[in-house]
């Protein structure tokens, strides 16, 4: 049985979202603080969190950071449910490491359909591989090879932690703010146009395979999270 930590101090929400989850069979914990919160996920292990932002103390973005940089926590996926819907609050929310972003009012069917599909996606991408493809492109990060149709590609060291980056995140969009982190080690907003140019270099030594890297506009990119057909 999954278990879900939702983390929101209206009340009424929370039994409803607690109500709801474990008709479809959820065991979940509430808590109406960030602190508490992190009493339980020290005690607990817990497979998803469902986290508000307007916290009383330390609000959610500072809890997902929390959590994100504690490497007994990071793996866990976190949905933030908040009537902050902001097009700089869900950047913000990616930028920190959350799966999903939901804004007040919201559908409770809608909410559980994502949250399915999340823990989904977080049970097929463990453990990691030693060889992603997709499509037309194979990768093996051991031997530090890319082929597409079978030819080898040659790419840089950062061109190949990037698309090795991006295709392990399949599906979820990548701010280029947490590019420049993961991939680079930088946080500086100044250099948010290294990003660019290197997906575009890495568009092109692809080929045919380079469509396969999505611009999600005003957020960043994404690795398409199904095949090309042809």
């Amino acid at each position: 049985m999954k278990r879900i930590l939702i983390v929101e101090d209206d009340k009424n929400i929370s039994k409803l979202v607690k109500y709801n989850l474990e008709k479809q069979g959820f065991d979940c914990f509430t808590t109406s603080s960030a602190k508490e919160a992190l009493e339980v996920l020290n005690r607990y292990p817990i497979d998803l969190i469902i986290l508000d932002i307007m916290l009383p103390g330390m609000d959610g973005f500072e809890a997902c950071r929390s959590i994100k940089q504690d490497n007994r926590l990071k793996h866990i996926p976190i949905i933030m449910l908040t009537a902050k819907g902001e097009e700089v609050d869900r950047i913000v929310g990616l930028e920190l490491g959350a799966d999903d972003y939901i804004v007040k009012p919201f559908s409770l069917r809608e909410l559980v359909l994502r949250l399915k599909a999340i823990l989904r996606r977080a049970k097929t991408e463990e453990p990691k591989k030693d060889i992603l493809s997709a499509g037309i492109i194979t990768v093996d990060i051991p031997r530090h090879k890319v082929k597409v149709l079978q030819k080898e590609i040659d790419l840089t060291p950062m061109e190949f932690k990037l698309l090795v980056t991006l295709m392990e995140r399949r599906g979820r969009v990548q701010t280029r703010e947490r590019l420049l982190s993961d991939v680079w080690d930088m946080h500086a907003e100044v250099y948010t146009r290294t990003v660019d140019t290197h997906i575009k270099r890495l568009r092109e030594k692809l080929g045919k395979a380079g469509k396969m890297i999505e611009t999600v506009t005003g957020l960043g990119y994404r690795f398409k999270e199904e095949d090309d057909e042809d």
